[in-house]
């Protein structure tokens, strides 16, 4: 019984951030210590590479254990262009959940640098969710009345995010949806673009390919703040060698187009439309 609820917060536990945002409670991530040092140093006792049209990037399930806990990891490697023409790193992944974790987002697993096979990887908490954003579409369901502001004020998080980070791969199945309707970010590893189609303009906005209704609609003040009291200097010493310089600049620019959009948005609707 002990093992299974521990196993059950390794689930939950996503890191420990500035604010909560109704994603995980306060308890839940004090945890943040303890899975990240699981991830780093627990025995690898079971391995299975993930093959297929699904599985892009070919990465690694580990199951680990430690201390009698035993709990399973996405392991990937990935690094460079790949077919199609997109650029694939695994540092993205650790970069993406220190910087969601420094945010308060608290929406990406507990993910950190590990080697295996003589390589050096992201390592990311492996849980299964009720659905994807994926299934849930096809499945045609809606969250019940008393969850629906807190999921569509998440997908604003999201898209918040996303813009930041220009992650251009955030497809349904990337969306993993807990049975109590909270949403969890995985995937970053096309994340943290330095072209100029990514530092001049946002990914969601007005113009987004499905339509004027993926963008920030409204978002709460702390992250708001959180994200203007990023530099440059704060970005890498959240996330290390993770980042590049030339990839922590066009953060900046995005963070900036962010707070622009923000600012013309309030102007015209009224700060209490757009921050909560």
């Amino acid at each position: 019984m002990r093992k299974t609820v521990i196993v059950f917060l390794a689930v939950i536990c996503l890191g420990a951030g500035v604010r909560v945002f109704g994603q995980f409670t306060a308890a839940e991530l004090g945890e943040y210590d303890k899975w990240e040092d699981f991830l780093k140093t627990a025995k690898i006792v079971g391995q299975e590479q993930i093959q297929g049209a699904l599985a892009v990037t070919q990465p690694w399930i580990l199951t680990l254990e430690k201390d009698g806990v035993q709990h399973r990891a996405l392991w990937k490697n990935v690094l460079g262009e790949r077919v199609g023409g997109f650029k694939e790193t695994w540092k993205g992944e650790v970069a993406a959940y220190r910087l969601s974790r420094h945010l308060g987002l608290n929406m990406v697993p507990v993910t950190v640098e590990r080697e295996f096979q003589g390589d050096r990887g992201s390592c990311q908490i492996w849980f299964d969710s009720w659905n994807t954003m994926e299934t849930i579409r096809s499945k045609k369901l809606n969250p019940p009345g008393p969850k629906v502001n807190a999921f569509f004020r998440a997908l604003f998080l999201q898209r918040a995010f996303d813009n930041l980070i220009s992650n251009e791969d955030r497809h349904q199945r990337n969306y993993l949806i807990m049975d109590d309707w909270r949403m969890i970010l995985i995937d970053h590893s096309r994340s943290f673009r330095t072209t100029k189609k990514f530092t001049t303009k946002l990914i969601y906005d007005e113009k987004f390919k499905e339509g004027p209704n993926f963008i920030m609609a409204e978002l709460p003040r702390a992250f708001v703040e959180a994200m203007k009291a990023l530099t440059p200097e704060v970005i890498k010493q959240v996330v290390g060698e993770y980042l590049t310089d030339e990839e922590i600049a066009a953060t900046m620019a995005r963070r900036d187009l962010i707070i622009a959009w923000l600012d013309k948005r309030i102007a015209e609707l009224g700060e209490v439309k757009v921050l909560y």
